[in-house]
């Protein structure tokens, strides 16, 4: 039998990634907390138990690989059904031949790519035949399945939260594409893992965008003795971008985040966008950064302007939400907010100060007078004796005792005189002289 030649009619129509689409969990890349041995999907799937399920992840990590992988290890039939093109009378049609094979014993798994453009009838219209074993449903969606399937479908299905791709699981597709006959095997292609890595970066947890990405390389890539040689330069006129210097073993990652905490921390908002941009252009999952700049918010500016987390995680939000390259502008409104706010880092130290204490002392009994007293075991033991509800007070205070006897008077949080601060302070000092003015009367009393 004659051999296909990449160049063929079939090899040459299918893009990379279709042609090496796995057909079997060993082939499948990513999502281990799903379907690493003993993990729940994949007990359901090795047990044929699959239930309709939606699958919520970002593009390229797999949702609909995975969906034609499972109806064929379960066995099934497999209908492929877009939300974009597709009506209530299309999706009638479909359960009508699904209930067709149930009567002839046989499963259906219906798959529906983006279900979360489905209004509320389309979504209603797989009610029923859900509920009576019709169809296996399984949907695959990017948004929040909590937002945007109604409540009735979502609660008969299972969900399944797929990640983005770590950018070795990327590196190690992509090196499978260049070996495999389905991808680039029976044309020799010169690629180093460098090269490889600049593409697993670029393509930010997408499967799909890293296969295209190399795809295009190794067409626009040097011809030498009947090799394809893939260079530096290539990649980065096929990505439109320049490799900006990101160690593949995670020194250089480490060292730029860091960059920009302590430029943020030290005021210079002009350094801590140039650090943000080295990361983002780099490829560098922008949640990631949003996270990092969440944790900024309370670590070094806290309570000098608690509008920094709120700013922080609107931040983060966006991020979500729209993904790069659009979201640069909102992770630089955050950068730029919390490296010109007045900086404190009180709560950072006041909670590792309380830790250290909680770390040494885990058994410190919690005091009578602020334990629950749900049951009359419990009233009689004192438990809840001699509480004091604050607000039935005219301060709204009390002098009552919250620490364990063994920590009275311990002082974790120290505010500090930076911005919004300073009036925390304030309150604080009033707060503590006038506990010590209840305390040092109620003494006199006895």
């Amino acid at each position: 039998m004659e051999q296909r030649s990449l160049f063929d009619d079939r090899e040459r129509t299918n893009p990379l990634a279709s042609r090496l689409r796995p057909e079997t969990l060993d082939g499948f890349v990513g999502q281990q907390h799903l379907l690493g041995e003993g993990k729940v999907l994949r007990q359901l799937i090795d047990r044929d138990e699959i239930p309709s399920m939606i699958f919520w992840g970002p593009p390229g990590v797999g949702k609909t690989t995975l969906a034609r992988i499972i109806a064929r290890r379960t066995r099934a039939n497999f209908i492929d059904f877009s939300a974009v093109t597709s009506g209530i009378k299309e999706i009638k049609k479909v359960m009508d031949e699904a209930e067709a094979n149930r009567r002839m014993g046989e499963k259906t798994i219906l798959f529906v790519d983006e279900i979360h453009r489905f209004n509320k009838a389309q979504q209603d219209a797989f009610l029923p035949f859900v509920e009576k074993g019709s169809i296996v449903l399984i949907g695959a969606t990017t948004e929040n399945p909590s937002f945007e399937i109604n409540s009735a479908l979502l609660s008969r299905c299972k969900v399944f939260v797929l990640q983005a791709l770590a950018p070795e699981n990327l590196a190690r597709l992509l090196r499978r594409a260049v070996a495999d006959p389905h991808g680039f095997g029976s044309r020799p292609v010169e690629i180093g893992d460098d090269e490889l890595s600049m593409i697993a970066n670029f393509a930010n947890g997408d499967a799909r965008t890293a296969l295209n990405t190399l795809e295009m390389a190794v067409l626009n890539g040097e011809l030498e003795d009947g090799r394809t040689r893939v260079t530096k330069e290539i990649i980065e006129q096929c990505v439109s971008k320049k490799s900006l210097l990101y160690d593949k073993n995670g020194e250089e990652h480490y060292n730029l985040i860091s960059a920009l905490h302590k430029s943020m921390r030290n005021s210079d908002a002009d350094a801590a966008v140039y650090w943000l941009a080295r990361m983002l252009e780099a490829g560098e999952d922008p949640l990631y950064v949003a996270r990092r700049v969440v944790r900024f918010a309370s670590e070094d500016v806290g309570m000098a302007d608690s509008r920094a987390l709120e700013v922080a995680v609107a931040a983060y939000q966006a991020c979500h939400f729209i993904g790069m390259p659009e979201c640069s502008v909102h992770l630089t409104h955050a950068v730029v907010f919390l490296s010109l706010a007045p900086k404190s880092n009180a709560l950072y130290t006041a909670y590792e100060s309380a830790k250290r204490d909680a770390q040494k002392m885990l058994a410190e009994p919690v005091p009578l007078q602020i334990r629950n007293a749900p049951t009359r075991l419990m009233k009689d033991l004192h438990y809840g004796e001699g509480y004091i509800y604050a607000h039935d007070t005219a301060e709204k205070l009390s002098a009552m005792q919250c620490l364990p006897d063994s920590l009275e008077g311990r002082v974790y949080y120290r505010p500090t005189e930076e911005g919004a601060e300073a009036r925390v302070k304030q309150r604080k000092e009033q707060i503590e002289a006038w506990k010590r003015e209840q305390r040092k009367a109620a003494e006199k009393e006895k």
